[in-house]
């Protein structure tokens, strides 16, 4: 008898514990027959920046490819009348098959989908069933002695190393045969543009990895905050869509400056898993709640530099530098996701959410968790140790991560004729905004004065008002 496998985030073939229990149980029912079957929400496909629709697109064509093209890509979408739920049940029916397999998500989207499908799957004597997740160690299993949660990262390393992880599977390679249940209706076209042309992929994600270690894993510890250097991995959209587990990285990482760190990054990801996790209404919702009390700026002014914000047009370099990478390469490297964040909630006074949703719209390595609680780490109201007191200097941070200019001359192009550090205080130039730059929108010092002040408002808010 067939199985279905449902691909969601694990976009690959190699290193699926859930993909080769499909293949396995296809060749233990005697057919060998998995069809493997992605099901889009176009509806949600089509909300999103060009670049990430093309970015899914790129890879779902690789897994296609790797496949032999034998990867079934079923729509959904509200005009159609069809939920993946739908299309999930319909492929499984069409396989002849009672079971369909999955990798168990934990994210509280992914797991109102699998849960949406479940029921589905049940209601017409199918089975789901889930195996193991996108992570190293599973959500929700590192925890204290008397099982409570971790609620800051360095305790939360420490017991997740200890537990460790499962070495990396290759792809089960038993005699099974891919079959397509119902005919693959295709990629989707996306609906805008793309700058480039990306690449994506299992065997891309591969030779990244490959790349990365000889180029800049030794040296990460000293190099990964540097925004003008190649300094990281480049593997978040890899790890975001599943073409590469972590275990697969983990499994090579040896005893070294370099390689603990990047070890400790990638254990970050898996904290805020967690941390999502056990507090799924933290997407969109304040982790500590009494922030929700805190005065942010409204109307048309606000309005006004929120898109200028967006447009990378706010005055100060780094982040507009930030922000414009972010819309010309859907990607944004981490030091400075750090900057344009603490700027937008502590210097212009707006909610993390309004943030948040721009970098899901714009991100090629969208992760719900790492998102979400990233967002919440700077805005000072999330697992941070020592939350909203750190304020992001925008100026400092580029002297000190972009020192030579370079990261701001690359996105920058109105300060490409000042070459020197002083293209972080352009305004402080006789030629320094004759390109069209801005002046800045708002001042820091006054900002930053301004949000340590809000956040006095609502010490004293809870001191009067305990119960909130």
């Amino acid at each position: 008898m067939s199985r279905v496998f449902w691909f969601r985030r694990d976009l690959r073939l190699n290193d699926n514990p859930a993909l080769n229990a499909a293949i396995r149980c296809s060749v233990t029912d005697g057919d060998s027959k998995v069809a493997p079957i992605y099901a889009l929400d176009l509806d949600y496909f089509y909300a999103l920046s060009g670049i990430r629709q093309h970015s899914l697109v790129a890879s779902l064509d690789a897994l296609g490819a790797s496949m032999g093209r034998m990867l079934a890509i079923r729509h959904a979408s509200v005009d159609l009348g069809v939920t993946v739920a739908n299309a999930i049940v319909s492929a499984a029916q069409k396989a002849n098959a009672q079971t369909v397999h999955a990798t168990r998500a934990f994210d509280p989207a992914g797991v109102a989908e699998q849960n949406a499908v479940g029921v589905a799957l049940a209601e017409v004597g199918i089975f789901l069933d889930l195996t193991g997740s996108y992570y190293a160690v599973d959500p929700g299993a590192v925890g204290k002695p008397d099982g409570s949660p971790y609620k800051v990262y360095t305790p939360f390393f420490k017991r997740w190393f200890e537990l460790g992880w499962s070495k990396p599977e290759a792809l089960a390679e038993v005699g099974h045969k891919w079959i397509i249940a119902e005919p693959c209706q295709g990629r989707p076209t996306p609906s805008k543009d793309s700058p480039f042309e990306i690449k994506a992929g299992e065997a891309y994600a591969l030779r990244t990895w490959e790349r990365f270690k000889k180029r800049a894993l030794f040296s990460y510890d000293e190099m990964r905050n540097r925004a003008d250097v190649s300094g990281t991995s480049h593997l978040s959209h890899a790890l975001a869509f599943g073409e590469i587990h972590p275990r697969t990285l983990l499994a090579e990482l040896a005893d070294s400056p370099g390689h603990n760190v990047f070890r400790k990054e990638i254990a970050w990801r898996e904290f805020y898993a967690d941390v999502l996790w056990r507090n799924p209404h933290t997407t969109t919702e304040y982790y500590e709640p009494r922030f929700a009390d805190m005065r942010y700026d409204t109307g048309a002014e606000a309005e006004a530099r929120f898109e200028a914000w967006k447009a990378g047009k706010t005055g100060y370099p780094m982040v507009d530098a930030g922000m414009r990478q972010l819309m010309t390469t859907g990607w944004m490297h981490n030091r400075v996701r750090m900057i344009v964040a603490s700027f937008l909630v502590k210097d212009l006074h707006l909610e993390w959410q309004r943030g948040a949703a721009w970098f899901e719209e714009c991100l090629t390595d969208f992760d719900p968790a790492s998102n979400a609680h990233g967002w919440q780490w700077t805005a000072g109201c999330g697992t941070d140790a020592s939350p909203y007191y750190r304020v992001f200097n925008p100026i400092l941070q580029g002297y000190k991560f972009d020192p030579r200019g370079d990261y701001v001359r690359k996105y920058v192009p109105e300060l490409a004729h000042i070459w020197d550090d002083g293209i972080h205080e352009p305004w402080n130039r006789l030629d320094g905004l004759i390109h069209g730059y801005p002046a800045p929108i708002v001042d820091h010092s006054v900002e930053r004065d301004d949000a340590l002040a809000r956040l006095a408002e609502i010490k004293v808010l809870k001191a009067e008002f305990p119960e909130k």
